[in-house]
């Protein structure tokens, strides 16, 4: 009886921290991403689509449209933004693309659709990702740039890092990262105030703790962001009116099909992480004026507050600015808006 009531008494004494290990364990378990399902493995989605081998092993899946790409006098690469695909292309009419000669190329960034994810994933490896897409399919020593919403924050990462490839771009209604230094405090807390509070806490999140993205993004104690749970609050009125094209893609289910960890939720943590440069810094990449920066946004845009660009353009000269006054986020799918978009590009027109 002795022995056992020692044991006994041993147990009792061990029970606090065994349950504080398995607190631990199943804590562990909730922050960690369930693995993503990668396009033509098992398990995995099935390839559809062309797609191109990049140096570490990845693959890019892409799509093609314009004029045929040895036809084309002006080549167009184009990025899609956040939960988006290479479908979310820009639709220029087929009357300009013959017109102008526009071949468009626009592809999966990685994690999404069909491109392989990139957990190791910067802001400085996706120009890259894009310089090797570029010469896989021969677009020749330079081509345009377009890119939406986060693929338009990308567009500052190619102005950095492969300036001698780019022929133009247009950034539309690109992200900004609250963090960049360089911005007035004012500049962004009127900006980050326009944000609806639980999109405070996710982009918060995914800045100050990045390893905790996947969590608060899938719990169901608060709020998650606004754009992954589809929220209307974000969308202006000018959006309510185009929200019917984008949300009934009948494509969208390839979006999120490998997991939204390494699609939706790794563009937070790169979106909004720490930079170790500002777009900002950046000089001129067309001193000769061999090309031309188009930054574009809609003054009425929910979802990526206008603040941030609207100060960009003023402290870099060579940006050439449009803001849209009645626009919200969604102006690049309006009718007729993306001839207008790339004819700026292209031609200079404004």
């Amino acid at each position: 009886m002795l022995s056992c009531g020692l044991c006994t008494g041993g147990i009792a004494k061990r029970l606090p921290r065994l349950a504080f290990v398995l607190l631990l364990a199943l804590a562990y378990r909730q922050l960690q991403a369930p693995p993503p399902k990668i396009p033509g493995t098992p398990g995995g989605p099935p390839v559809t689509s062309p797609r191109v081998r990049l140096q570490d092993g990845r693959h890019l899946a892409y799509y093609e449209s314009g004029v045929p790409r040895e036809e084309a006098r002006h080549k167009i690469i184009f990025m899609h933004g956040f939960d988006s695909c290479r479908y979310d292309v820009l639709r220029v009419s087929p009357e300009l693309a013959q017109e102008l000669g526009i071949y468009l190329l626009s592809f999966d960034r990685p994690g999404y659709g069909e491109s392989d994810p990139h957990p190791a994933r910067t802001e400085r490896s996706i120009a890259f990702d894009i310089e090797q897409l570029a010469d896989a399919l021969e677009l020749g020593p330079k081509f345009y740039l377009a890119g939406f919403s986060m693929g338009g924050e990308i567009m500052w990462s190619c102005l950095k890092y492969i300036p001698h490839r780019l022929s133009g771009v247009a950034i539309l209604g690109p992200v900004g990262n609250y963090w960049w230094s360089g911005f007035p405090a004012n500049v962004t807390r009127d900006a980050w105030n326009v944000q609806v509070a639980q999109d405070k806490w996710a982009v918060g999140v995914a800045h100050h703790a990045p390893w905790l993205t996947y969590w608060w993004n899938t719990q169901k104690l608060f709020p998650a962001s606004s754009v992954i749970s589809f929220n209307p609050a974000i969308l202006s009125r000018e959006d309510m009116a185009v929200i019917p094209k984008f949300a009934y893609r009948t494509y969208a289910y390839q979006v999120r099909q490998q997991g939204e960890h390494e699609s939706l939720h790794r563009d937070m943590t790169v979106g909004f992480g720490k930079w170790s440069w500002s777009p900002l810094e950046l000089e001129d990449p067309f001193p000769g004026g061999e090309g031309r920066v188009h930054l574009w946004h809609g003054a009425e845009d929910l979802i990526v507050p206008v603040g941030l660009s609207r100060y960009i353009s003023q402290r870099l000269p060579w940006v050439r600015y449009h803001e849209l006054p009645t626009a919200g986020h969604l102006f690049p799918i309006v009718d007729g808006m993306a001839d207008t978009i790339v004819k700026s590009l292209l031609l200079g027109d404004e």
